[in-house]
């Protein structure tokens, strides 16, 4: 399973998130659940790279492949275009978890 913890700020923004697992280590393998994994690297690697092209906000960033591991935080207030990217990613994630649930991708938010 994908665990996921998206990490917000006092004032409700999403300001980082953290990642760890694989869709296709769940108990009774699916057909398709490569497609989840697959999916939530897309959304995330992409929402990292747009960050750091697009806009000028500072963050720091790391991943491990084997253990799929990824980590994203903000390291100051976030500009505008920052923050529609993260908001993107979250809003993607849920919607994957929202169609293929457990036992491929558990999403939980954490204040900091």
């Amino acid at each position: 399973m994908i665990d996921v913890t998206v990490f917000v700020d006092s004032e409700d923004c999403y300001c980082g998130i953290l990642m760890s697992g694989h869709a296709g280590h769940a108990e009774d393998h699916q057909e398709g659940q490569e497609l989840v994994c697959s999916a939530v690297s897309a959304l995330t690697l992409n929402m990292a790279n747009s960050v750091e092209h697009f806009t000028a906000a500072k963050f720091e960033a790391g991943m491990e492949e084997v253990s799929g591991t990824f980590y994203f935080r903000f390291t100051g207030k976030a500009d505008p275009g920052a923050m529609l990217l993260m908001n993107s990613l979250v809003f993607g994630l849920m919607d994957i978890e929202e169609t293929y649930g457990e036992p491929y991708i558990k999403i939980r938010c954490k204040e900091v």
